[in-house]
């Protein structure tokens, strides 16, 4: 249908003047959505639990101030006192059930006033929120990938210290231990540490425990785990390996002369494809038990030249080789082991989403246990996220050689985009509570059609 120019143009040069008055407006009607994933999951009534022996400390309930914290990482919100510019939101104020926002200093007091109570029952919390999905999803195999991720600072908060970092030498920092689970893209648990300790720094003992839950919620399920070089040693290997865990784990071959030795004087290499050749023995350091797999790869790559090019002639790239070594006691092929191991890649996908689009790296308050109950709030907005949409969809993908998540998810800044800042308004017509959003036909629909499946879900 063509359009005249009338019906497309319109004048719009006078500037309009300026009221501001309270007429139940909301910047985040998007945030219905969550209210009624809230309700489904019982958050409230399992936070409140948690945090049920300092409720005789503060003005305002301790769950709603945890509460709070996830709704300002969801609305997109950075440092603590960015809380004023939505304080008089109804939306907000009625997922949280207040009359009024606490201001910074009374969040502030209550997350240097957490104890380590607080904290390992809120820990509990985000594990069975994550466990109760994978129950439903009723999955024959978990995937467990394990790593560290710095979060720097430049306050002399508890608990940090200054630890390699490569962007921000000298910087105090914390370096959590994290364990995500591949098939739904959630953070199942993370061990908190300074940040001037190795990778495998009390991974023993967090890896055990993250097996145990798994195995004490889901009984009979297979797991499986993928580790970088960091967690190379004969404790972790030989753990998972009693402990029945299918696992891959990069080998820091270049300290180890004796199998560096080995692949220097390899000549024949099996291929996989044009580009990547392999080969495998049963191997052990002196020091060890038992022999493992390992699994050498070459792979083909061109070499950066030096020196100055002559564009206007023709040159030749000159191809070398990379090397890695996996070690595994899994029984698949040497393919599908690499797919395997590549795999983990998605886990610095979700550090990434973390820390740019749900503040991870912010270190709010001096005490080291407020700063956990932070990243706790942080992680649950991103597995709250990715619950929104396993709730609503069925599974979008079978299991893949890399363990890609089972569903295509939304990233945390896209849901923010399309549906929780959306404007609204709050009336009650012949007393019924409405909220009323601009007709745009593409968010009706697909507003419509999560809400309604949420409340299914119910």
């Amino acid at each position: 249908m063509k359009l005249s120019r009338k019906q497309v143009m319109c004048k719009s040069r006078a500037l309009p003047k300026l009221e501001f008055s309270d007429q139940k407006l909301s910047s985040f009607s998007g945030l219905l959505l969550f209210q009624v994933l809230f309700s489904n999951l019982r958050l409230r009534e399992r936070c409140r639990q948690c945090l049920r022996h300092l409720a005789d400390q503060a003005d305002y309930p301790p769950v709603a101030i945890f509460l709070g914290l996830i709704v300002h990482i969801l609305l997109g919100y950075r440092k603590l006192r960015d809380v004023a510019f939505y304080k008089d939101d109804p939306m907000v104020l009625r997922i949280l059930g207040l009359k009024r926002l606490p201001d910074v200093g009374t969040v502030s007091r209550l997350l240097a006033k957490l104890d380590t109570r607080a904290v390992e029952k809120l820990r509990a919390v985000l594990r069975d929120l994550v466990l109760q999905r994978l129950a439903l999803l009723a999955v024959r195999r978990i995937t467990l990938d394990f790593d560290g991720s710095v979060m720097g600072t430049t306050r002399k908060a508890e608990g940090t210290a200054v630890g390699f970092n490569k962007k921000k030498k000298g910087q105090r920092s914390y370096y959590p231990l994290f364990c995500t689970i591949a098939q739904t893209g959630q953070v199942l648990d993370f061990h908190h540490r300074p940040g001037n300790v190795h990778d495998s720094n009390g991974a023993r003992q967090f890896i055990l425990a993250c097996i145990r839950e798994i195995r004490k919620a889901l009984p009979g399920v297979a797991i499986e785990a993928r580790m970088d070089s960091a967690f190379f040693s004969d404790a972790i290997v030989a753990l998972l390996h009693e402990e029945g865990v299918e696992f891959t784990i990069s080998v820091p071959f270049e300290r180890l002369f004796e199998l560096k030795q080995r692949i220097e004087m390899r000549k024949h290499w099996r291929r996989l494809n044009d580009d990547i050749s392999w080969f495998e023995l049963s191997w052990k350091p002196k020091v060890w038990k038992r022999r493992y797999r390992f699994l050498a790869i070459r792979t083909r790559t061109a070499k950066q030249r030096s020196g100055p090019l002559q564009l206007d002639l023709f040159i030749p790239q000159v191809h070398g080789f990379t090397f890695k070594v996996i070690v595994t006691n899994k029984t698949i092929s040497p393919r599908h082991v690499t797919a395997y191991h590549e795999g983990r890649g998605s886990q610095e996908g979700i550090f990434a989403e973390l820390k740019s689009e749900g503040q991870m790296d912010y270190i709010p308050v001096r005490s080291c246990n407020g700063n956990q109950a932070f990243l706790l709030a942080v992680i649950m907005a991103h597995n709250l996220n990715r619950e929104t949409q396993m709730q609503i969809r069925a599974t979008e993908r079978r299991t893949t050689e890399k363990r890609a998540p089972l569903w295509k998810f939304e990233r945390l800044a896209t849901t923010r985009q399309r549906f929780i800042q959306r404007a609204g308004r709050l009336t009650r017509p012949q007393g019924i509570l409405t909220l009323t959003l601009s007709a745009n036909r593409a968010v009706k629909h697909e507003f419509l059609n999560r809400f309604e499946s949420l409340r299914r879900v119910a």
